[in-house]
């Protein structure tokens, strides 16, 4: 699977899909469970809250958007928002949504690397985004020349590198994942998906295989992306964290299971 191969049949899938009606919340964690979806806020509401206390102004580069569910609380500080999107689905869905609001601009991310050409920002945000991304690290590395001196980074909901987890920590997500998938009435797709990933043979015409895409190079190295980041920010803290669709098993998970995503916040952008 190619780099263009993936770009052309996650952005079909997507403009098929995320439309208008698409809810994102029974399959996006992050969303549906409410200690998840608070552990995101506050990290993007901490870091836009220091630039604006500075600066008096906070500029952000929001990637991979979806439909707006953070980019709420960005302008409600204060901030001037550019939110991107590789759907152009969404893209109308945020457009309109955002209407009303001057600070808030949205751009069609043909991509979804975030990675094109615009303003200088202060910080730079992908929330379940980073696993989407054939190139994750260069994608990152790119960007990060938009980022003022003293600016911030803030990525979370990403799968930890598979290679680097315990057996236990891969076994518990897998069968979490098709627990889930049985709750959802769809077990048969969930085991076809991982019978797929297990054989390498991926189908462009899945979503399962082609946006999530973290499963085609075992999750996302978060070693990697920390060395990526460290040069460029005074400080980096890595958050792991247990993180599954289905509300019972997110409780159970969050008491007994190894963490399996994990977040990434840096601060102190260096010139």
């Amino acid at each position: 699977m190619t780099h263009a191969d993936w770009l052309r049949a996650v952005a079909q899938h997507q403009s098929v899909a995320h439309g208008a009606g698409h809810d994102h919340v029974p399959g996006s964690p992050h969303l549906r469970h409410a200690a998840l979806h608070s552990r995101v806020v506050t990290a993007c509401r901490s870091v836009v809250a220091d630039v604006l206390r500075e600066r008096g102004s906070c500029r952000v580069l929001e990637i991979g958007a979806g439909h707006g569910v953070f980019t709420d609380h960005l302008a409600a500080l204060g901030a001037e928002v550019w939110v991107t999107e590789m759907s152009r689905a969404s893209v109308d869905v945020l457009r309109s949504r955002f209407s009303g609001y001057e600070r808030v601009h949205v751009v069609h991310d043909e991509d979804g690397t975030g990675v094109a050409r615009g303003p200088e920002v202060d910080v730079v945000l992908y929330i379940s985004v980073l696993h989407h991304i054939p190139d994750y690290l260069g994608a990152v590395t790119a960007v990060l020349d938009r980022v003022a001196p003293g600016g911030a980074f803030v990525s979370f909901q990403d799968p930890l590198w598979y290679p680097r987890r315990s057996r236990t920590s891969l076994l518990a997500d897998r069968g979490a994942y098709l627990l889930w998938r049985l709750t959802r009435g769809n077990l048969r797709r969930g085991v076809a998906s991982m019978v797929r990933r297990a054989r390498g043979a991926y189908d462009l015409n899945n979503p399962s295989d082609t946006v999530e895409y973290h499963v085609v190079r075992d999750g996302v190295d978060e070693q990697a992306l920390m060395a990526v980041l460290e040069p460029r920010f005074a400080t980096v803290d890595l958050h792991r964290y247990w993180s599954t669709q289905a509300r019972w098993l997110q409780w159970l998970g969050e008491r007994i299971a190894p963490a399996n995503t994990f977040g990434v916040v840096a601060t102190g952008g260096r010139p």
